[in-house]
């Protein structure tokens, strides 16, 4: 469908929200990320959404997904919605639905500007804001975000910029800064269980109306978020016992669990080892695959790092987000030559039996 003439494209402020809200139409989409910033922000936006009179549906993008894919593509491509709005969830060249209003809210670095879309992203301020800070800061433009600002701050929390200076955070903490910290390692938990159904944590996020209610177990989703937080915990307690190879710049971390604990054990590591990226590799979280996480406290740029490394069949899945922050999955052939342009041996290739 054509754009109307007032809808605002290009990257622009959250203050540009409300005229890009007016071409949605009534049951738009909101896809967003499985962690607790993104599933901040898809709650954020829905509270905002069914306020402004609107029926919006959501969809979470899981475990080995990624929603500017192919296959994801093709399972919206007979959806009845009327306008898009991802979130945490990168910016792309090309969109899931070109024919459709879309709106991007995103922190991380794009990989490309699609046309046609509304694009609200912090990449250019310092500090750069979570996608749940920038969507409440689009609710809030929109004069839809009271009482919401809590949800902010488990995403801000939850994807480590507490402390990043901004006046929204010195604002939530008055609603209890360790409610806050609790909820959002709650909210955090399901997407890394072997599952990896992160829908009961967004169930909860949209039920809750203050961050003790997330805890207080009023609600039945916090005893399935309990037990998806001790599932992890057993899995990333045995991944401590590894320790890293290190070759050149690099400290690897190779190990194999069902669950996506493979970014924790990068952020560990990368407390200890200082001077190295670190990359903590998956084996066991996806049949085929290796999905795995790189962190440095070095000044290196892991974004320009991976592209200097990346194999011929990376796909959309390799070498996002952030300077200090990256990762990806690859297939077990791509993988092993990775590792292999890295300088690391046959111990830390995994054997093709495990591709099938």
């Amino acid at each position: 469908m054509p754009l109307p003439a007032a809808f605002p494209t290009g990257l622009q402020s959250p203050d540009a929200f409300p005229a890009g809200l007016s071409a949605l139409g009534h049951k738009p989409l909101v896809v967003c990320h499985n962690d607790a910033d993104g599933l901040s922000a898809g709650a954020i936006l829905l509270h905002a959404l069914r306020r402004g009179g609107r029926e919006p549906d959501v969809r979470i993008i899981g475990k080995g997904e990624n929603a500017y894919s192919r296959e994801f593509a093709q399972e919206i491509a007979e959806s009845e919605a009327e306008g898009m709005i991802i979130a945490d969830l990168g910016v792309a060249p090309a969109l899931p639905r070109p024919d459709l209003p879309t709106i991007l809210i995103d922190h991380h670095v794009p990989t490309g500007l699609p046309e046609g879309a509304l694009i609200v992203s912090g990449i250019h301020d310092s500090p750069i804001p979570t996608s749940s800070l920038l969507a409440y800061r689009c609710a809030r433009a929109a004069g839809l975000a009271d009482g919401l600002l809590w949800l902010a701050a488990i995403g801000l929390i939850g994807d480590l910029a507490e402390n990043d200076g901004f006046p929204e955070m010195d604002e939530a903490r008055k609603l209890g800064i360790t409610a806050l910290r609790k909820a959002a390692s709650l909210v955090n938990a399901p997407r890394r269980t072997a599952s990896g159904d992160a829908s009961p944590a967004l169930d909860l996020l949209l039920k809750a109306d203050e961050p003790k209610a997330v805890l207080s177990g009023e609600h039945e989703e916090t005893t399935q978020l309990l037990a998806a937080k001790e599932e992890v915990k057993r899995e990333l307690d045995e991944a401590r016992k590894i320790g890293p190879k290190v070759v050149g710049e690099v400290a690897l971390v190779l190990f194999s669990s069902p669950t996506q604990i493979h970014p924790l054990v990068a952020q560990a590591w990368r407390g200890r080892i200082k001077d190295r990226i670190v990359i903590a590799a998956n084996a066991g979280y996806r049949d085929g695959y290796v999905h795995f996480a790189a962190r440095t406290a070095a000044d290196r740029d892991l974004l320009a790092f991976l592209a200097e490394h990346r194999p011929p069949g990376a796909t959309e899945q390799y070498g996002n987000g952030h300077r200090l922050a990256s990762g990806g999955a690859l297939t077990i052939p791509d993988w092993n030559q990775f590792i292999a342009s890295l300088g690391f041996g046959l111990e830390t290739q995994i054997s093709p039996e495990k591709a099938a």
